[in-house]
């Protein structure tokens, strides 16, 4: 089975912060950003060796500084825009939270696109 992987940082994101800086000067209400690198693997039926098996390879994975989760399904997560390349490639998840850390509607993820998030001669959102 295919499954989506998320490897975020668990050491402060200076792009994240960035991002999330320049969103609220363009109108954007967030207070954080989050960001992870989505990538798909065949689990085999196993996610424990699909975990080890993305933690070992230290191309993608380094333990000092990222943490690393399994998708339930292959589909952005409340709140979160994939950002992909339209010639295929590592997807980068955004996920934009409110000041209770409240995800954001689809309306202020669809700003956040437009914005800055995404350069559609190159990329495109999945929601």
């Amino acid at each position: 089975m295919m499954r989506a992987v998320a490897i975020g940082l668990k050491i402060p994101d200076n792009t994240a912060f960035t991002a999330a800086v320049a969103l609220r000067r363009l109108g954007v209400a967030v207070e954080r950003v989050e960001r992870s690198e989505i990538r798909f693997f065949d689990d085999g039926g196993d996610v424990p060796a699909l975990i080890e098996r993305v933690t070992a390879d230290e191309t993608i994975f380094n333990p000092n500084k990222h943490r690393v989760t399994v998708l339930d399904e292959a589909v952005p997560r409340p709140g979160e825009v994939w950002i992909e390349p339209l010639e295929g490639g590592v997807a980068i998840a955004w996920r934009l939270l409110a000041h209770d850390d409240a995800v954001l509607d689809r309306e202020a993820l669809r700003a956040a696109v437009e914005r800055l998030l995404c350069n559609p001669a190159i990329e495109r959102a999945v929601y």
